[in-house]
């Protein structure tokens, strides 16, 4: 994987590409609020949604607005020109390590920051998987949901990734084995897998890998 182009944001800062797709929040799409940062006024209303924000009106239940106030945070930086300025025109009660933390969580690839608008990554997890670059981000936000960890435990892996400690090592300390993913396949499919393992002398897995090697070599990435 090229970390660089695969693992990086590429869509507009505030745009809601994820809150906005119906298949991802259902009904709710058609709520979505976008922040322009080259727009005053908008830059305005995200120094607002911040404020209510950091005040706690959100709860962490509710994901599709957790996301909209990291959103707003990453606005207003990139409005503003600095995470003190930031802080400054969201409030006083608002300060830059939290507009920090939620800017990072809107920066994650599209395809975590979609997992936790359904719902699969709560966004106190979110937080601590941003805290994390690279291909590190995917492996910890992967093993939150395969894994069932904790928002405890996510910390603690960050935590100790942060540190200097391998990632599968970290996450291991939490009972989870990277690259475990369970699998619903019709029943079809899954008996021809099972036959065609046996009759090669492999497991399963080796022909899902096989399988999915292709795929993603004849599939150009999206993020």
């Amino acid at each position: 994987m090229d970390e660089q182009s695969r693992a990086d944001r590429r869509s507009p800062v505030g745009e809601p590409v994820v809150r906005s797709d119906p298949a991802v929040t259902g009904e709710r799409a058609t709520e979505a609020v976008g922040f322009d940062p080259d727009n005053p006024e908008s830059v305005a209303e995200a120094a607002e949604t911040v404020r209510r924000f950091a005040a706690g009106e959100v709860g962490d239940d509710d994901h599709v607005l957790m996301l909209r106030g990291a959103a707003a945070c990453a606005a207003l930086v990139r409005g503003v020109g600095s995470y003190k300025e930031a802080a400054a025109r969201a409030g006083d009660e608002v300060t830059v390590a939290f507009i920090r933390k939620w800017a990072r969580v809107h920066d994650l690839p599209q395809a975590i920051r979609r997992q936790v608008a359904r719902g699969y990554i709560t966004p106190s997890a979110a937080k601590h998987v941003a805290r994390l670059a690279g291909t590190d981000r995917y492996l910890l936000a992967w093993a939150a949901i395969d894994g069932d960890m904790t928002v405890r435990e996510v910390r603690s892996a960050a935590s100790a990734i942060n540190d200097g400690e391998d990632v599968e090592s970290a996450i291991r300390e939490a009972g989870v084995d990277l690259g475990r993913i369970g699998l619903d396949l019709p029943i079809e499919t899954y008996v021809e897998l099972r036959r065609r393992a046996a009759m090669r002398n492999v497991e399963p897995g080796a022909i899902v890998t096989t399988a999915l090697d292709e795929y993603f070599a004849s599939s150009p990435a999206e993020e």
